[in-house]
């Protein structure tokens, strides 16, 4: 039987704004996650673990942002939408479908639309430094900005007392770059300065262009004053008011105002320009501005029906994430005792989840946080109930924290490394929790972690990250057995369960690549003790070890020469199974 997609993760690229620069954290990552499965997510520190889950979990800290790519996340529940089909619907769908009409009439300038643009683009452009040009002062400007910044929070470090002569070096240091960084934006203004001057010098070209946009001006007004609706458009145009009102029904009535707004402004842009909105792919790109477009299905004399595909990444309504993060997906943190409030009780903590996202009473929510008290192994759950956090073991507080997660049943659990900060003594009752727990209530686990061996015994499939990329994924057997990518080579080699006696346990050389420059080839090649030529000009693609199992390294290229993997983990296999004793 095919499984079922539950998320679907493709092209995302995720960036932050970090002291006046932009470090690209997750670079262009395509991943199915299934329904019931268990996939771990592999990586060194800052490879993009946490970042990578807390896009789809709404949980990106306040300067990052998706830059491009798509999440969609399919929820029959959530995508499933009926409105109320009343009088006040029934005026916004007369009034959306009128102001329809009016931007259909545009359609028929569009071809010349598009040819005042490209003349005015034409003109600009003419006036302007082109990307080359600009790109190499920005760069310069972005490089002393930098430095700047680093030699000023540098100074900020040191004793007043004690290192006088470092600060005055510091401040000496700081003044020059701020001077260099002055003299690089005046270099660019006069660089701007010089390309309009040249525009507005050339007389003739100006002459030229203006009798040719006075001439398309005249032509677009009389094909627009022309034109006359179709009886199709018309009706093509009720349907997308039907649309419009499915779409914003569940917003607050200034936001719902707000919303349609800009949703019809975007529409009949997207008609001057000569895009066909029939096509619901067009209509998409309009409504991702605003919020996820609800498609119109049908309707009955009280209720219109339509159906969503739910794009996380261009979620932008708290209303909307509050129906995803805690109940449809939930997250397992690291540390319980940051995840736990110190001053309310466990119970409290517990019940006040249910309340929030299943609506029921106090006394419902209590006789479910006590079931899940005791299915997560807390013993005489019910003398524990009012007890506050720290009067309970670290790895207590960890089960109280998956009893919140699993409170409101999600379809997605995040392990965000759950045993790294509990005693090894415990993780494995943890993680065992865990899995007997997905069968309970079948939901697919999304495990973070930086151990793999925690993984083997957790994972259904694995996806080794490395610099904001997936290198290698697949099976668990596969890459655990079968490695194909050296930095899982590596990751894999530095197992302390595969450390021979009086041996010096491997280590990965190096560090990961800055994320705020442009990576040129692979990114692991400055760390790859394989690397070759093409490694350090050329990116990779994925390369297909099974139909299942996929790695992004140039030594799976047929033209490449024979490596094979490391000693440390050949026949790992035997070794992994005598090491966790299986």
């Amino acid at each position: 039987m095919e499984e079922k997609i539950l998320l679907s993760v493709k092209d995302l690229v995720v960036k932050f704004h970090v002291r006046g620069r932009v470090l690209t954290a997750i670079r262009g990552i395509s991943l199915d996650i299934y329904e019931n499965e268990s996939i771990a997510i592999v990586g060194e520190s800052g490879s993009g673990k946490s970042v990578f889950t807390k896009t789809f979990a709404g949980m990106l800290d306040a300067n990052g942002f998706i830059d491009q790519g798509s999440i969609t996340f399919a929820d029959d529940t959530l995508s499933d939408t009926r409105v109320a089909y009343g009088s006040s619907e029934k005026s916004n769908i007369e009034s959306y479908t009128a102001a329809l009409n009016e931007a259909s009439k545009y359609a028929a300038g569009a071809r010349i639309y598009c040819e005042m643009k490209a003349l005015d683009d034409e003109k600009t452009a003419k006036g302007r430094l082109s990307e080359e040009e600009y790109r190499v002062y920005a760069d310069k400007i972005e490089d002393i900005r930098f430095k700047h910044a680093e030699s000023y929070n540098y100074s900020l470090t040191l004793d007043p007392k004690k290192q006088k002569s470092e600060i005055k070096a510091a401040k000496q240091q700081t003044a020059k770059l701020a001077a260099e960084l002055k003299k690089a934006e005046s270099e660019l203004a006069a660089a701007k300065a010089v390309k309009k001057a040249e525009l507005k010098a050339d007389t003739k070209y100006l002459t030229e262009w203006k009798a040719k946009k006075d001439k398309l001006l005249s032509e677009y007004k009389d094909a627009v004053a022309a034109s006359v609706i179709d009886e199709a458009t018309k009706e093509r145009n009720v349907l997308l008011a039907k649309e419009i009102v499915l779409s914003v029904d569940r917003f607050p009535a200034f936001k719902r105002k707000q919303c349609a707004k800009a949703i019809l402004k975007g529409l009949k842009n997207a008609i001057i320009e000569g895009v066909d909105i029939s096509i619901p792919a067009e209509r998409d790109k309009v409504y991702h501005e605003v919020t996820f477009r609800v498609g119109y299905l049908d309707e009955t004399e009280t209720e219109l029906h339509g159906y969503a595909e739910i794009d996380l990444s261009k979620m932008k309504y708290a209303g909307d994430w509050m129906q995803v993060r805690g109940e449809r997906i939930a997250t397992v943190f690291q540390d319980p005792m940051t995840s736990l409030n110190p001053i309310i009780t466990i119970g409290k903590q517990i019940t006040s989840v249910i309340i929030k996202h299943q609506g029921c009473s106090e006394v419902e929510a209590r006789k479910r946080a006590l079931i899940l008290m005791k299915k997560v192994g807390i013993p005489n759950a019910e003398k524990r109930f009012d007890d506050y956090p720290f009067q309970y073991s670290g790895g207590m507080r960890q089960r109280i924290v998956i009893a919140i997660a699993l409170s409101c049943q999600p379809k997605i659990l995040i392990c965000d490394e759950p045993t790294t900060a509990l005693d090894v003594t415990i993780q494995a009752q943890i993680l065992k929790l865990i899995k007997d727990l997905q069968k309970e209530f079948k939901y697919t686990i999304v495990f973070i972690t930086h151990d793999l061996g925690v993984v083997a015994n957790i994972a259904d499939r694995v996806a080794v990250l490395y610099a904001g990329q997936i290198v290698e994924l697949g099976k668990v057997e596969e890459v655990f057995y079968d490695p194909r990518h050296p930095y899982t080579w590596a990751l894999l080699s530095s197992l302390p369960q595969l450390a021979q006696r009086n041996t010096k346990l491997f280590s990965i050389q190096g560090t990961p690549p800055s994320l705020y420059n442009k990576i040129v080839g692979d990114p692991f090649a400055p760390r790859n003790q394989y690397c070759m030529k093409i490694d350090t000009l050329k990116e990779p693609p994925y390369f297909h070890v099974s139909e299942t199992h996929v790695a992004k390294t140039w030594l799976l290229d047929p033209r490449s020469p024979k490596v094979e993997k490391p000693e440390a983990i050949d026949n790992i296999h035997e070794k992994l199974k005598k090491a966790f004793n299986i």
